[in-house]
């Protein structure tokens, strides 16, 4: 828009159009100081305080329930962990136990299988040139190791 040059528009905008001056603008009475509120503390209302007092309340008990299921869930692993430990150490007693009963069952084999050797004759070196007495030899070990290794499934299956 063109202002003209007897037309001109006042602060507010709204122009005299037969003077072309602008409007007066109303002055604004001068503000009064104000008092510094932080100074004079503000009086809480009744209802204000139990508002606080609900809500500490309520940060407490907030905080209580994580500490009660800390609690809780710590309970919870001593006493799975009790349990754990309590199983390990029958497995250690069993496993002792079974190592020991392996021990004298391999000591009784041994003791079986050196009694069949010394059942068998061996031939010296000389006389392995026999092919009748070699086989003979070795159907007598063979006969001895199958009744042994009978005696070791039958053992095991008890």
């Amino acid at each position: 828009m063109a202002e003209t040059a007897n037309t001109k528009r006042s602060a507010t905008g709204a122009v005299n159009k037969r003077t072309g001056k602008r409007k007066p603008v109303a002055k604004r009475k001068p503000v009064a100081k104000r008092k510094d509120i932080t100074s004079k503390p503000a009086v809480p209302t009744k209802a204000a305080k139990v508002f606080a007092t609900n809500a500490q309340e309520t940060g407490r008990e907030v905080l209580l329930a994580g500490l009660g299921m800390y609690g809780k869930a710590y309970d919870q692993a001593q006493v799975r962990l009790d349990e754990l430990q309590k199983r390990l150490k029958s497995r250690r007693k069993n496993a002792d136990k079974l190592y020991r009963e392996l021990v004298k069952r391999g000591e009784k084999i041994e003791k079986d299988a050196r009694s069949a050797l010394t059942d068998i004759d061996i031939p010296k070196l000389d006389d392995l040139t026999d092919r009748k007495k070699l086989e003979q030899q070795l159907k007598k070990a063979r006969a001895r190791f199958q009744e042994l290794k009978k005696s070791v499934r039958l053992k095991s299956a008890a």
